[in-house]
């Protein structure tokens, strides 16, 4: 099946939870959370995609970049793409039940991992849910990440040590799930992180410790000096915060400021190649992409998911040919043009 078909598949077993409309822009969705859409009127959702729209790629042709390398080197692992499956969880109340939680985690845990690349499992009021992603994490050898709410730290501490004995790669938390309604829902208590919080969860494991949900940039000084190793530059997707700033109106002061320091991911409304370069000239190490892999589970299990993968990588390999650039390692800040 060619992505477009996969995506037509799930289009009908999301009937009434998503569209997957032309554009993904978060009009249609808006306000449904749970759900597919953005929190409140849907701006952050909206002004996500439309920041992200507002860059375009500079095309050329002369040049010696012949054949591209969109391989790269993250938490110790030869990837082969920068390219990464995001934390997520509830199909059965955001995305329409077509998958349950274990299966889904199968799905993009070993999906990423058959095309060369690393995908996170995700935390949710729902206590199985993590359960299915370390038992994914299990069958996978390890092979990917868990990222865990903001609960209270000894909460997050035990989950932590779950992580590790399944031989996790990193483990993390998405701090900005501290906003989230789905947490309340299941009467399970999250919070935002003082420093000495982060840093007790940081000195908990030798693992790699990432924070998911930055969007300023003295919150990644404040990680850098917790000693996280990496941040992904995020507003949760828009599910968190109305009229919310967007990821790539601060990922490039986020990157001048401690880039040197810390891995700087970052996500944010990526649907193809074209839009993986983009967040590359601005300076991100790698992307994750999110309601994708949903699409990709829904329409066709882990062979949509390996197809999801497998098109975005060759995008961006085309994207990287039509821009002079030669390696993601490497990707020219000039790549890109920004809208007045």
């Amino acid at each position: 099946m060619t992505l477009q078909e996969v995506y037509q598949e799930a289009r009908g077993r999301m009937k009434g939870f998503c569209s997957i409309c032309p554009e993904c822009n978060g009009k249609m969705c808006a306000g449904k959370v749970p759900g597919m859409g953005g929190c409140g009127s849907g701006f952050s959702f909206q002004h996500n995609y439309t920041s992200l729209k507002n860059i375009h790629l500079k095309m050329r042709c002369l040049h010696k970049a012949k054949d591209p390398k969109t391989t790269l080197q993250l938490f110790g692992q030869n990837l082969s793409m920068p390219i990464l499956g995001a934390p997520i969880t509830g199909p059965k109340f955001n995305f329409g039940g077509y998958v349950n939680q274990e299966e889904f985690c199968d799905d993009i845990i070993l999906g990423a991992k058959a095309t060369g690349t690393l995908a996170m499992i995700g935390d949710t009021g729902d206590p199985t849910a993590y359960e299915a992603g370390i038992k994914s994490l299990k069958r996978a050898n390890g092979f990917g990440i868990a990222i865990i709410k903001p609960r209270y730290n000894e909460e997050i501490i035990k989950r932590i040590r779950i992580a590790e004995e399944a031989g996790a790669i990193a483990v993390g938390i998405d701090l900005d799930g501290a906003g989230l309604l789905t947490m309340k829902l299941f009467n399970q208590p999250v919070e935002p992180k003082s420093m000495e919080d982060l840093k007790e969860l940081v000195n908990s494991t030798n693992l790699p410790f990432i924070v998911k949900g930055i969007l300023s940039v003295e919150d990644a000084k404040a990680c850098v000096e917790a000693g996280v190793d990496a941040i992904v530059v995020s507003n949760h997707g828009g599910r968190v915060l109305d009229d919310c700033i967007s990821p790539v109106e601060v990922l490039q002061d986020i990157v001048e400021a401690v880039g040197n320091q810390i891995i700087v991911l970052v996500d944010g409304n990526v649907r193809s190649g074209e839009d993986v370069l983009k967040y590359l000239a601005l300076g991100a190490r790698a992307v994750l992409i999110g309601r994708p892999c949903i699409w990709a589970s829904v329409g066709n299990r882990q062979e949509g998911m390996e197809t999801l993968f497998q098109s975005l990588q060759s995008q961006l390999y085309k994207a990287m040919l039509m821009t002079g650039n030669h390696s993601v390692q490497e990707i020219s800040p000039n790549t890109i043009f920004k809208n007045a």
